[in-house]
């Protein structure tokens, strides 16, 4: 037997996370070991899991195992991995509870495919939980949204995520989901990106992952952070932050040396390069050109020490003494086409370490394009798992579901060289060690037949009473406001002088 019991006292062994699964017999190969990561990974999730842990782990198998979409939170209970009824699911959603932190070092000791340079990629990035209606669940934000057709934003109420995934070199659809954080009213997004970044980078270090003395991590962000605001917060840290910027933003050199003999006060920037000014571009120090399979011929210019000017407002505004120059290298990347698109617009990229070499500003584009993978992640716990289905009031339930989501694709992400090609008529055979996850999926099934079932059966019970017929909720529930809910200690500056 391979699969012991679990201890009788497991609920108070927090201290038992990663031994399990890191602790294999490293004499086993192929299949005998893929199943033994799996089955101590499974282990590892229901001591994670504290009440209601077997009604929250057969949601969570039965995730797993459906083959098909998930449209509502009640059609689990109809799949065979799920003992419970649709109304205890909800109950362990709503009352249960999700050990985060032991859950988070469990994932983090899932095996990571390497790169050839050896580096780790990570992918930052928020993804929405759209509530519109749900006028009943508090600390709902404005989350942006992009519709169809260009122009067309839209601002709509809902629960803010904050992912970190590790990305897989090649062409995959796959990411493993590393940690997930709901942005509340009182969040900072890069301030809750920056603690995600430490804390993933920790914990890949405790479960081996990095070593010291290992290439620096690479952390690659789409628009919309603050790149030299996350690239302070990461100070002192082994990573490198790379992210795409605005077309319209503007960039400074160094300052040249004070002359000998100069009155007043020495610069604190040089020239000027607006990225949407092809005037003001100097000679680049780097020039690369690579061929590609997928986007044709790569051409990528690069000016290193350039930093961005910042103002005493926003999230600098409470900064301790003068403001910091931080400096990186600015890439242009220019392909021949985009799939999708009719024009391929260059792309703006700023990297915080790397410096003027061909190979250092050809592995930071590249990576950035690999950022993209984390886009497949989101689409498949949306649109195939229903990570967004399920209509719940609290917060508190959102965050549960959405961890049982990522345990969910953690298992098909340990099962995918495990699983048959099960596939559909109409679709083309997949070579061995390139199923997607939704093919995973399909064939789970046979594989759990194979793999320990810790949670216990359900007791038999009867259903309440309910509410009387005939009678009025005399208790309705509370309506939160939408968005933001930190006010100011004292106006701002353009408040005061409108006021005045």
């Amino acid at each position: 037997m391979i699969f012991g019991f679990l201890p009788q006292n497991f609920e108070d062994t927090e201290a038992v996370a990663v031994a399990f699964i890191m602790s294999w017999h490293e004499n086993e190969d192929g299949a005998d070991r893929g199943m033994g990561l799996l089955a101590e990974f499974r282990r590892e999730l229901y001591c994670s899991l504290g009440m209601r842990r077997d009604a929250l782990f057969e949601a969570c198998d039965a995730l797993a195992c459906r083959p098909e979409r998930v449209h509502m939170l009640a059609e689990l209970c109809l799949e065979a991995e799920c003992r419970r009824g649709h109304g205890g699911l909800y109950d362990a959603l709503n009352r249960g509870e999700v050990r985060i932190a032991r859950l988070r070092r469990a994932l983090d000791a899932v095996p990571l495919r390497g790169w050839d340079d050896g580096r780790i990629r990570l992918a930052c990035d928020v993804s929405n939980w759209l509530r519109p209606e749900a006028e009943t669940s508090p600390e709902r934000l404005f989350c942006h949204c992009y519709a169809r057709g260009r122009g067309n934003a839209q601002m709509i109420p809902g629960w803010p995520y904050s992912w970190v995934a590790a990305l897989e070199p090649g062409r995959t659809s796959w990411a493993l989901p590393l940690d997930a954080v709901r942005l509340g009213p009182a969040d900072d997004a890069t301030e809750v990106t920056a603690a995600q970044v430490r804390d993933v980078v920790a914990r890949l270090a405790a479960a081996g992952h990095w070593k010291p003395g290992d290439p620096d991590v690479i952390v690659v962000l789409d628009s919309g952070y603050d790149l030299t605001r996350l690239a302070w917060l990461l100070d002192g840290l082994p990573v490198d932050v790379t992210g795409r910027l605005r077309s319209d933003r503007v960039m400074y050199f160094p300052a040249r040396p004070r002359e000998p003999g100069a009155n007043g006060r020495p610069p604190r920037h040089g020239r000027k390069l607006d990225l949407s000014e092809p005037a003001t571009w100097p000679d680049p120090a780097v020039a690369t050109r690579t061929d590609t399979t997928r986007y044709g011929t790569a051409a990528a210019t690069a000016w290193p020490r350039l930093h961005q000017q910042l103002a005493r407002r926003a999230a600098w505004e409470h900064h301790q003494g003068e403001l910091p120059v931080i400096e990186g290298t600015l890439i242009r990347l220019k392909v021949d086409r985009l799939p999708g698109c009719r024009d391929a617009e260059p792309l703006w990229l700023w990297s915080s370490r790397a410096g003027a070499a061909d190979d250092e500003v050809n592995r930071a584009w590249q990576a950035f394009l690999r950022r993209f993978d984390i886009e497949h992640l989101f689409r498949f716990l949306k649109q195939q798992v229903g990570w967004t289905r399920p209509k719940l009031r609290d917060p508190a339930a959102a965050d549960r579901w959405t961890w049982l989501v990522i345990a969910a694709y953690a298992q098909l992400h340990l099962a995918r060289d495990l699983a048959a090609d099960i596939r559909l008529p109409w679709q083309q055979p997949c070579p061995p060690g390139r199923l997607t996850p939704a093919r995973v999926r399909r064939g789970f099934r046979r594989i759990r037949q194979d793999l320990p079932v810790p949670a216990s059966a359900p007791k038999p019970s009867r259903p309440g009473p309910g509410r009387p017929k005939g009678s009025k909720n005399q208790r309705p529930a509370t309506r939160h406001d939408v968005g933001k809910t930190v006010k100011r200690e004292e106006p701002s500056k353009e408040t005061r002088r409108q006021a005045g």
